[in-house]
């Protein structure tokens, strides 16, 4: 059987020139970077060339880069290192479960929380960041896109807002870094997290930007590596495979090659939207990645949707991967004015490096053929058809 996978929001295969660059690592280059022997030292020297490549990625001095096991861990440390008691951070009602179990955990023990609503194409309004901040407000935490519509937010207005008010500002960059530009400096925030396996680096490595200055409590307690802002021995093949994934990502978007991404996932999307009928996009009108599209079938569940088409060779989700199997519908989507089962008819289709025309094909030849097929099954379909 043909198999195509489009979940790439969820994780991304490691690119083959990725997989090169960390595989001497495992074996012949084994050395504790904490080391002064030789063995050491070419480790070391091997992280700082990540350091210096993730740097240029996003626009900051390398001294700037905390490597750290993913985007998890970098929102974590970002929210926790900066919070105390007492303290207010005003997030948003659609960000990742990284950031928003954290707000809600720091809700628990003494912190004052605000998260700021969306509006139907699921765009913060920096109005509203504007309006909630208050005399102890000590951050603000808002995505840059989002990882189910891939809706894109107005960091830099954010960033702006965060700055007049003298407040920190961390963004979650997980799903943009690799697929849009982003310019630390631009954004104006003073935090920013990415993850290895979104950008085509393994799971289990990522890195959080600590602008200058910051002074972050740490999570982890031990030696002083990070500049002691995240103790214990550096995840060595980890960091250098995304140090490799962050300079093809740099060549990528200076050879424009988002153009062509973009033009992919349109081609998919418009495919499917003619094709089947009762659909529509969700986030439509709002700056997106170019690799994402989610569109909601009414009269189906999404679930329903995605183990359908996984039989027929075709990898998609209904959104987030830590979410799946989940009896509530999406946050994100509710959150943006979806009733619930529109929510539950959604499906997520992320393109990435490694697909082709052809697979988008395979997948426009797919969709609306299985759509109509459940939709033969369901008797909410059925009665609907009836009465119109």
């Amino acid at each position: 059987m043909r198999r195509v996978y489009l979940d790439n929001n969820a994780t991304t295969p490691i690119l083959p020139e990725v997989f090169e660059a960390m595989r001497p690592y495992f074996a012949e280059h084994f050395g504790n970077a904490s080391s002064i022997h030789h063995h050491g030292q070419e480790t070391r020297a091997a992280v700082e060339r990540a350091r210096e490549s993730v740097a240029a990625l996003l626009g900051c001095r390398p001294s700037e880069i905390v490597f750290t096991s993913g985007g998890t861990e970098g929102d974590n440390l970002a929210i926790f290192g900066l919070m105390h008691e007492g303290d207010h951070i005003i997030s948003s009602t659609i960000e990742h479960h990284a950031v928003l179990n954290s707000c809600k955990h720091l809700a628990e023990t003494g912190c004052e929380v605000t998260f700021v609503p969306v509006d139907g194409r699921g765009l913060v309004d920096p109005d509203d960041v504007r309006r909630a901040i208050r005399s102890n407000t000590k951050l603000i935490s808002i995505m840059m896109a989002n990882n189910e519509t891939g809706v894109l937010q107005l960091v830099e207005e954010i960033g702006r807002v965060a700055a007049e008010a003298d407040v920190y500002f961390h963004s979650d960059g997980v799903q943009a870094a690799g697929k849009v530009p982003v310019d630390v400096q631009r954004i104006g925030c003073d935090l920013l997290s990415i993850s290895g396996h979104k950008m085509h680096a393994p799971q289990g490595v990522g890195a959080l930007y600590v602008r200058k200055g910051t002074i972050l409590r740490p999570m982890v307690y031990g030696g002083s590596h990070e500049r002691s802002r995240r103790a214990g021995t550096e995840n060595v093949p980890g960091i250098v495979a995304l140090g490799k994934a962050a300079e093809l990502a740099k060549e990528a978007l200076d050879r424009g090659d988002l153009t062509q991404m973009a033009a992919m996932r349109d081609r998919l999307q418009d495919g499917i939207l003619g094709e089947v009928g009762s659909i529509g996009v969700n986030g439509e009108g709002a700056p997106r990645v170019p690799n994402t599209t989610n569109i909601h079938f009414d009269y189906i569940e999404g679930e329903a949707l995605v183990i359908a088409l996984d039989l027929k060779g075709l990898a998609v989700s209904t959104g987030a991967a830590c979410s799946s199997g989940a009896i509530e519908p999406s946050h994100v989507l509710t959150a943006m004015g979806l009733p619930p089962e529109q929510a539950r008819a959604s499906l997520r289709l992320s393109l990435g490096k490694q697909n082709t025309a052809e697979d988008v094909e395979f997948a426009i030849s797919l969709v609306p053929s299985t759509v109509a097929r459940l939709r033969e099954l369901s008797p909410v379909y059925n009665k609907a058809a009836l009465s119109t």
